[in-house]
């Protein structure tokens, strides 16, 4: 049986094929794709100014590898604009050790300047002695609030305009769905691709964020990038595994599903964002829309 003709260079053979839009795409065809996905997503949204410095948060898995690509070939047209990157140890004792070797090694080859904070430097804690100790919450809930924080204090501390983060369409169909499932229609906001400038944050930007992550992995295996295939051994805990797996389920019935959530979010997400109001923690002194930062509850909280 002969092999379909990519349908956008109508020469090679195809290797991936879109449900969602019927195309069937060779390999360089498809990572083409990807990267001006990103651009347009870039521009639609004014992500980024020609003499930008962006901190890129790398965890070492695929998706933020492949933005650290792409956004280093991006850049490359932009002298005035400087790419960093910026990577976490949230103190995962097997997991974040592998994924840092590889984030540095993947940042020496692109000759990108890279920097490492941690949960002990900053918290005290790792997020192992938080996931043994007791608590209230799934241990996700901890780490994804105080690596947020963490992203933050780094990116500004080296002076950077913008905080980019490889969420890809995935990601965000996920945090939309999580979040109607809560009744907390002001945290669609967080997850407006272009984000908004508030005291105290440095801007948080989502290029990745139209890319499936199956697209994602396909990308990563045809530019032969080493990157971190395993799972957080805490994920399990988390209702986001919930809402990935009802996503895919719907995906594969009916293709175009994450993609429509993820717009119908964005749709609700300009009312969120006025209601916003940003003042500064009691405790921290850390941007916050309440006396208290989450943050700081939730450290105050594993204290008591």
């Amino acid at each position: 049986m002969t092999q379909p003709t990519c349908t956008k260079c109508k020469k090679q053979p195809s290797i991936y094929h879109r449900p969602y839009s019927g195309e069937r795409l060779c390999g360089a065809c498809l990572a083409s794709s990807i990267k001006d996905r990103v651009q347009r997503t870039i521009s639609r949204h004014d992500m980024l100014q020609h003499d930008s410095r962006i901190a890129l948060g790398v965890s070492g898995g695929k998706d933020s590898l492949a933005l650290l690509n792409i956004l280093a070939e991006i850049e490359e047209k932009h002298p005035g604009a400087e790419l960093i990157a910026v990577s976490i140890d949230e103190g995962v004792r097997g997991y974040r050790d592998e994924s840092l070797t590889i984030a540095s090694r993947a940042c020496k080859e692109q000759g990108i300047e890279h920097h490492i904070t941690s949960f002990a430097d900053l918290y005290s804690l790792t997020m192992d002695e938080i996931a043994t100790g007791q608590r209230e919450l799934a241990a996700c809930s901890y780490c994804g609030v105080l690596r947020r924080r963490a992203l933050n204090q780094a990116a500004r501390s080296l002076d950077a305009d913008r905080l980019a983060t490889a969420h890809n369409l995935d990601d965000m169909a996920q945090t939309a769905i999580l979040n109607l499932l809560r009744g907390d229609l002001n945290r669609l906001a967080l997850m407006h691709p272009g984000g908004r400038d508030l005291p105290g944050f440095v801007r948080r930007i989502k290029p990745y964020c139209e890319v499936p992550e199956c697209e994602s992995a396909m990308y990563a295996h045809l530019h032969g990038l080493e990157f971190q295939s395993l799972p957080c051994p805490y994920a399990s805990e988390a209702m986001r595994t919930d809402a990935r797996d009802f996503l895919n389920r719907m995906e594969s019935k009916r293709p175009g599903t994450k993609n429509i959530v993820y717009r119908t979010a964005l749709k609700l997400a300009p009312e969120a964002r006025r209601t916003g109001v940003m003042g500064s923690c009691e405790t921290c002194g850390e941007p916050s829309p309440e006396p208290k930062c989450r943050a700081c509850q939730l450290l105050e909280s594993l204290a008591s």
